[in-house]
């Protein structure tokens, strides 16, 4: 979800007045007056998903070696244009599945954070998600360059 997005909803929120909202499958306070009118944020909760988000580095890890074993053997790229191709996909996929990685131990590290140290304001939260937005820009749409072809 962008900032903007974020922003949008909070706003949405903010200027509906004694409009309530109810999420599925949680129950409206005893008294049914509605929610209870306070959002609560439990430390644990953001660390635990700061941990797991974390722990998807293992995994791309892992996929990245099995990325790297595919290419063995691939030998020398030049004077067949399959395996140049072949060659330029691999480094592609190589560097965008590292900032895959990167990402998530940045986003994992920053909810973490999060959770030990609840009163960041949002815009100390939206500078920390900017910075780990520029320094992992996704790549462009699918669909590839031309190069000359």
């Amino acid at each position: 979800m962008a900032w903007d997005e974020w922003e949008q909803l909070k706003a949405a929120a903010a200027t509906r007045g004694s409009t309530r909202m109810q999420l599925n499958h949680i129950p409206m306070d005893p008294g049914g007056s509605g929610a209870s009118g306070k959002l609560k944020s439990q430390k644990k909760t953001w660390t635990m998903a700061g941990e797991d988000t974390k722990g998807l580095q293992d995994d791309i890890g892992k996929a990245l070696g099995k990325l790297d074993d595919g290419q063995s053997g691939l030998g020398e790229t030049s004077g067949c244009e399959s395996v140049a191709a072949q060659k330029e996909l691999y480094d592609s996929w190589k560097k965008y599945v590292a900032g895959v990685k990167g990402r998530c131990g940045e986003l994992g590290g920053l909810m973490e954070r999060s959770g030990h140290d609840l009163s960041k304001s949002d815009g100390e939260v939206r500078a920390e998600l900017d910075r780990a937005a520029a320094k992992y820009k996704d790549t462009d749409a699918v669909g590839g360059q031309a190069k000359g072809r």
